[in-house]
């Protein structure tokens, strides 16, 4: 399916605005003691989210360790490195994990893509030294988006519950099996030094949320980010598993509870740099 369509110093002098350590702590705390805690007022059970105590209490570390640390590191990051090289850097390593997306389009048996995706990584991966460019679009071939997690929904494995993982974030049972095992297809997992493996685990992920700064006003406004976040997960998964041939009573059901404060556009500014759309990419 194709995808639609996420110095030093000025970063460390960014990150000692925030004081990192106790709102860390604070967070952890949380975490740790949220098993139990009750839902938000006027809240209703979602039988998708059977964990829902528990995972809310990792929502609120994963949020304080991202307005502590990742956040600004990102915001650091975009704003210091030229436009050019974050390019050039999500070029790389969304060609370096397309080896998924071709493996997953032959499980599913969608050959035609499978063999527009092989020329694609050939391509860019020569002409465009390693994945840095991306010749393959100017060329005319799409980019596609697959993975295990699809392919299993492809094949009927229903979703199973929603979980909030500390670090990791939200994955359904089916997409926490599925991204084990796309790490077989992954040639970062064929990477002997652990240190250069994890290191590129990590700098991508990052990447991932640089790309999803914009993301940051409209989530800052939702009245239950936790909430929010569930809904736009699942129904992008759903979105992908069906290759967007989803009903649009099924994308707007999920919102039509959610308060999303929406000030004036002036306000709107100085709560975010970011404007108010949310990318949410895989």
């Amino acid at each position: 399916m194709n995808a639609q369509s996420v110095k030093t110093g000025k970063i460390l002098a960014m990150l000692c605005r925030f004081s990192i350590a106790p709102r860390l702590a604070a967070a952890l705390a949380l975490l740790l003691l949220t098993g139990c805690a009750s839902l938000p007022q006027n809240a209703t059970a979602d039988p998708r989210d059977p964990l829902e105590r528990f995972n809310r209490g990792a929502f609120a570390f994963n949020d304080g360790l991202d307005r502590s640390v990742i956040r600004p590191l990102a915001r650091g990051y975009k704003t210091v490195t030229p436009q050019p090289v974050q390019t050039g850097v999500t070029n790389f390593f969304a060609n370096a994990s397309y080896p998924i997306t071709l493996v997953n389009n032959v499980l599913q048996g969608k050959f035609k893509a499978a063999l527009s995706d092989t020329g694609r990584l050939l391509l860019n991966t020569t002409f465009g030294i390693g994945g840095l460019l991306d010749p393959a679009t100017q060329s005319g071939l799409d980019m596609n988006d697959e993975d295990f997690g699809q392919t299993l929904g492809k094949w009927g494995v229903p979703p199973g519950a929603y979980v909030v993982l500390p670090f990791l974030g939200p994955y359904t049972i089916r997409d926490g099996v599925g991204d084990l095992a796309d790490n077989v297809a992954e040639p970062r997992s064929y990477i002997d030094d652990t240190t250069i493996r994890w290191g590129l685990w990590a700098f991508d992920k990052f990447e991932t949320r640089v790309r999803l700064l914009e993301a940051d006003a409209l989530l800052d406004r939702a009245g239950d980010p936790y909430a929010f976040v569930r809904s736009a997960y699942l129904q992008r998964r759903e979105y992908l598993v069906r290759d967007g041939d989803v009903p649009m009573d099924n994308l707007e059901d999920d919102f039509e509870d959610e308060d999303i404060d929406t000030p004036d556009q002036p306000d709107a500014a100085r709560e975010s740099d970011a404007p108010p759309q949310a990318d949410l990419q895989r």
